[in-house]
């Protein structure tokens, strides 16, 4: 409950935010009750002017019919303009809980999204934030004016008979303490199933967007029992949050029975008495079952709060998680790069007990070609994500021009970075909104340019629309040696003093690569450079080959130094072009 509490006190927080939404939507509500209240009233003096056969009061019943048709007349208007002040607030509130979690999602570092699946994280800021919304919106919609009402009729009954209004009093902390035992069951079970449906969302997420390999290796079955396994485990939570929830409705119309039962027949001991008119008594059967009809209204309402409240709770773990180390206030800007970088005694490791890189030390002049080679593991894609900030060391530090990266702005490092990974991003839209995503306003010539020196211009002008082609996400139905061909044209585009090719050219064919190769020589020519390659073919023109293992560098030298070495770059070397 503690849990459940602070996730409620941080919804607050948000909708204080519109306290102007809430206090009309509140006054609205009052409105709605007091009229919809005053209307049994009108209902009762209506029967108490039918005095008998043929003894009807009619001028008098249509002027109480006049004031009825102005009254419900109004309760609409309040209706509406409270369900219009609901939405907005509920909508903004949610809309504001997104673009917290995305602008997080952003400055997450790079080690949280390593460690969780993509699936999850989407099903906190898509699946979660829309059933909280739902949640929301009906709290504001039912609850306001559920409360307002179960006040509203205590206090007209209590104007009408004190001793009738006392028993619905008795009966009513029943109805609390039955809405309030349910209550707590319910928001573990739907914290529960929120966690469970985000596991199957990344279950989906990964087999659809895996279903070539998965086909390709007849993994079908098992990814059908582990999608089995966890709609199980999804089915066995949804049904028990459903059984509590389910039970809240019924129970809180038994007590609500009991009342009205209550009600009537004390209201019945009265009338006969004379203490109470027919009409007033038909008003008081009236009010309790207005008095009661919020009861189950609220106790959905609870039901579906737990469930808003685990939705949030998630979405407000995501919002909360540690961001990447913040810049300094005074962090300074990376202007006229020449491209010398140092890394002076790094050492860095994923996770504490297992150390990856120790006592790291390079320095690479302006303009050189810095080659890193290695077996799967040794610490290659590493190093990049270091020089590039994604991760920063755990000791030593990097400079880039004599300036520790740590005391630079992200974006003034990494702008200066032109990176092609051996994944390639391409996102939906035209060829051309790929190609200019680092040079927004380069011209149409600029752009043919990049593509001819990337060897991209001619697949390009092939398509149904030249550079205006739309491409799906991930590039559609190009290939991937044509996907990797726009991300170098990306960069070529851009051209910043400095660049990571990170087997940039690994889904590209022989013929292509050898091509692309020179276009790198040109692109490479006056700038500092790290490669990561797996074919020593790619590299021998490299100034610098850094050859690593476990995390350290055991060779450095050119091409022909290290093989004249006969060390492990030379058998690297021969293994790949063994006969």
């Amino acid at each position: 409950m503690a849990g459940q509490r602070q996730t409620l006190g941080k919804v607050l927080r948000y909708i204080k935010k519109y306290w102007f939404y809430l206090a009309a939507s509140i006054v609205m509500a009052s409105v709605t009750v007091a009229l919809t209240l005053y209307l049994p009233i009108l209902t009762g003096r209506v029967i108490d002017l039918v005095i008998g056969k043929g003894q009807v009061d009619y001028t008098g019943v249509f002027a109480i019919l006049k004031q009825m048709a102005v009254i419900i007349a109004l309760t609409a208007a309040a209706q509406w303009i409270m369900n219009v002040c609901n939405n907005k607030m509920t909508y903004r509130i949610v809309q504001d809980i997104r673009n917290e979690a995305f602008q997080r999602i952003e400055i997450l570092p790079l080690k949280y999204i390593d460690a969780h699946s993509y699936g999850e994280v989407v099903s906190r800021v898509i699946a979660d934030v829309d059933q909280f919304a739902d949640g929301l919106l009906m709290g504001f919609t039912q609850f306001f004016t559920g409360v307002i009402t179960i006040l509203g009729t205590l206090g007209f009954m209590l104007s009408v008979n004190v001793a009738i209004t006392g028993v619905v009093v008795l009966v009513t902390p029943l109805s609390f303490f039955v809405a309030g035992f349910i209550a707590k069951k319910t928001f573990t079970m739907f914290k529960l199933q929120s966690e469970t449906r985000g596991e199957q969302t990344a279950l989906i997420e990964e087999m659809i967007g895996n279903q070539k390999v998965v086909q390709a290796f007849s993994h079908e079955d098992e990814a059908l029992e582990e999608f089995d396994e966890i709609n199980g485990r999804l089915q066995d939570c949804s049904l028990r949050a459903i059984f509590f929830s389910s039970i809240t409705n019924p129970s809180t119309r038994f007590v609500n029975n009991l009342v009205y039962a209550g009600v009537a027949v004390t209201g019945a001991v009265y009338a006969i008495r004379g203490g109470i008119s027919v009409g007033q008594l038909s008003c008081f059967l009236t009010y309790a079952n207005q008095y009661t009809k919020p009861f189950n209204e609220i106790s959905g309402v609870v039901t579906e709060l737990q469930n808003a409240l685990a939705c949030a709770a998630r979405i407000f773990a995501l919002i909360e998680e540690e961001p990447q180390v913040p810049e300094k206030a005074d962090a300074e800007v990376l202007r006229d790069v020449e491209g010398r970088v140092d890394l002076s005694h790094v050492a860095f490791s994923y996770v504490p007990e297992k150390q990856l890189i120790t006592d790291f030390n390079l320095s690479v002049k302006p303009g050189q070609r810095v080659a890193i080679v290695g077996p799967t593991g040794c610490g290659k894609t590493t190093v990049i994500n270091l020089l590039m900030r994604f991760y920063d060391v755990n000791e030593g530090k990097i400079c880039v021009d004599g300036a520790d990266i740590r005391e630079v702005t992200r974006k003034s490092l990494r702008a200066n970075y032109g990176m092609v990974l051996q994944e390639t991003w391409l996102k939906a839209g035209t060829i051309r909104d790929n190609i200019v995503m680092g040079k927004p306003e380069a011209t149409q010539e600029e752009i043919i340019a990049a593509a001819k020196a990337s060897h991209a211009h001619s697949f390009i002008k092939r398509l149904p629309q030249g550079y205006d082609t739309p491409i799906g996400e991930d590039g559609g139905s190009l290939s991937q040696g044509q996907k990797q061909l726009l991300c170098i044209t990306r960069v070529m585009l851009c051209l910043p003093p400095m660049l990571i090719l990170d087997e940039a050219t690994s889904s590209i064919d022989t013929r292509t690569e050898i091509r692309i190769q020179k276009a790198f020589a040109t692109m490479m020519k006056g700038r500092t450079s790290f490669i990561v390659a797996h074919r020593l073919s790619t590299i021998r023109e490299a100034d610098v080959i850094l050859v690593m293992k476990d995390g350290n560098i055991i060779e450095q030298g050119n091409h022909e130094t290290l093989l004249a070495e006969k060390g492990f770059y030379a058998k690297l070397y021969e293994s790949q072009f063994a006969s």
